[in-house]
C-alpha cells in the first residue's frame, strides 16, 4: 500500500511539472493576486494594521484552493479514460490512486504558500510568531490542505468530464474572497458579513492570523479545527464512496 502511494505520488508530481498551467494557478497565482491587493488596493482598506500583515494570512489560504482546480481534473481523467481500470489490472491499491492525488496536492499546496510567504518577507510583512506559532500555522495549513484535497478528489470523481470537474472546484476557489481573507467581515454590508462570518475560511483564516500575530483564540481555533475534520471526513467517505462505484 506504501510502496503503490509513492508510486502515484511520483507520477502526479511528473503530470503537475509537465503542465505549466496547472503550476502557474498553484503556485504564481496566489502572488500575482498578492501584489495586485497589495499594490492596487491596500491602500483603500483601513484595517489597522499594515495592508501586507493583515492580508498574508487570507492569501496562504487562498493559495491552497487555487491549484484544486488541476487536481480534479487529473483525477476525473484517471477515471474517465479508463486508467483507473488498467492499475486494477496491474493490482494497484485503489487507495494508493486517491491518496497519490490528495499527497501531490498537498506538496503543491505547501510549496505554495511557502512561496507566497517569502514574496510576503520581501513585502514588509513582520509577524509576531515565535517557534509555537509557525508550528501550529504549519498545522492548520497542512489539515486543510488535506481536507480540501480529499473533497477535490471526491468533486473530481463525481463529475462527468475533466471539464465539468474542473469547473465544480469554483465555489472552492471563490469561497476565500467571501471570507474576512481581503477585509474584515465586520466591514461587509449585510447579509455579506453575516455569510462571511460563518463560512469555513473565516474562524481558520482567523487562526492563522492570531498565530502570526502571537494571540491566537479559542473562539476561531476550535470552529477552524471542527470545520478541517468535517470536511476531511466528508471528502474522504464520499471520494471512496464514488471510487468504488466508478472504477
Amino acid at each position: 500500500m506504501k510502496s503503490h502511494a509513492l508510486v502515484m505520488l511520483r507520477r502526479n508530481a511528473k503530470h503537475i511539472a509537465r503542465n505549466p498551467t496547472s503550476v502557474f494557478n498553484a503556485v504564481l497565482m496566489p502572488i500575482v493576486i498578492m501584489l495586485m491587493f497589495v499594490y492596487m488596493f491596500g491602500d483603500a482598506f483601513d484595517v489597522g494594521v499594515d495592508y501586507i500583515d493583515y492580508a498574508t494570512p487570507g492569501l496562504m489560504l487562498l493559495a491552497v484552493c487555487y491549484g484544486l482546480g488541476s487536481v480534479a481534473t487529473s483525477v476525473n481523467a484517471d477515471v474517465t479514460k479508463g486508467i483507473i481500470n488498467r492499475f486494477k489490472v496491474m493490482d494497484v491499491s485503489r487507495g494508493a490512486v486517491l491518496t497519490g492525488h490528495v499527497v501531490a496536492s498537498v506538496l503543491t499546496n505547501l510549496t505554495a504558500i511557502a512561496a507566497l510567504v517569502g514574496v510576503a518577507f520581501l513585502l514588509g510583512f513582520s509577524p509576531s510568531a515565535g517557534l509555537s506559532e509557525w508550528l501550529g500555522i504549519a498545522g492548520i495549513i497542512v489539515l486543510l490542505a488535506v481536507a480540501a484535497g480529499w473533497f477535490t478528489v471526491a468533486l473530481g470523481l463525481s463529475a462527468k468530464s475533466p471539464e465539468t470537474a474542473g469547473l465544480a472546484t469554483v465555489p472552492l476557489v471563490m469561497l476565500p474572497f467571501f471570507s474576512s481573507a481581503i477585509v474584515p467581515a465586520e466591514k461587509m454590508g449585510p447579509g455579506l458579513r453575516q455569510f462571511a462570518e460563518y463560512q469555513p475560511f473565516t474562524p481558520i483564516i482567523e487562526t492563522v492570523r492570531g498565530l502570526l500575530n502571537g494571540t491566537p483564540a479559542a473562539g476561531d481555533v476550535i470552529p477552524a479545527l471542527i470545520w478541517c475534520v468535517a470536511i476531511a471526513v466528508i471528502g474522504y467517505a464520499w471520494a471512496r464512496s464514488t471510487f468504488t462505484k466508478r472504477a
